[in-house]
């Protein structure tokens, strides 16, 4: 079932409409694998490009787009488990910026890729039915469960298309 619109703030509806799919689990298995395919493409050499001077470099969206994966996952844990506590904001310059993402190799960016989203789609396929549906508050929004895994779908969607459009 898709989120509905109360589900979360309309903003985050820009990840969660590239989601086409009602199985967001098996989106996210199928996206592993074809990221990493696509990720994988990538030289180590144009790893570093940035296409302006103030845009990040292709490791450091990379590695943005790990962070928030893990973000976007523990938020869904919280959540799923019952925590009632509103959760920090995360701002991702402060991230991007403390990461030192040029200086990992493109390999192993991709490779955590790969490790991240495999535990991603474990923790969503073991999840009670009735745990999709549990909400909370992070960054002052309201998040459902399901709405952040459709989020991080989406979210690995968006970028792929920023990296094909922009980078390469």
């Amino acid at each position: 079932m898709r989120p509905a619109p109360n589900e979360a703030v309309p903003y985050y509806f820009n990840y969660i409409d590239r989601v086409q799919s009602d199985d967001v689990v098996q989106v996210l298995a199928t996206q592993l694998e074809e990221a990493v395919e696509f990720l994988a493409s990538v030289s180590e050499a144009k790893s570093l490009h940035r296409y302006a001077p103030d845009k990040w470099s292709l490791r450091e969206l990379l590695n943005h787009i790990n962070d928030t994966e893990r973000l976007f996952v523990f938020r869904a844990l919280w959540f799923a488990r019952g925590f009632e506590e509103p959760l920090p904001s995360f701002d991702q310059n402060v991230a991007v910026s403390s990461s030192g993402a040029d200086a990992v190799s493109w390999n192993d960016l991709v490779n955590e890729f790969r490790s991240i989203r495999q535990s991603t789609v474990a923790f969503f396929r073991t999840l009670p039915d009735d745990a999709w549906d549990r909400a909370g508050i992070a960054s002052d929004n309201p998040f459902t469960v399901r709405a952040l895994a459709y989020i991080a779908a989406g979210h690995v969607t968006h970028h792929i298309d920023v990296i094909r459009s922009r980078y390469l």
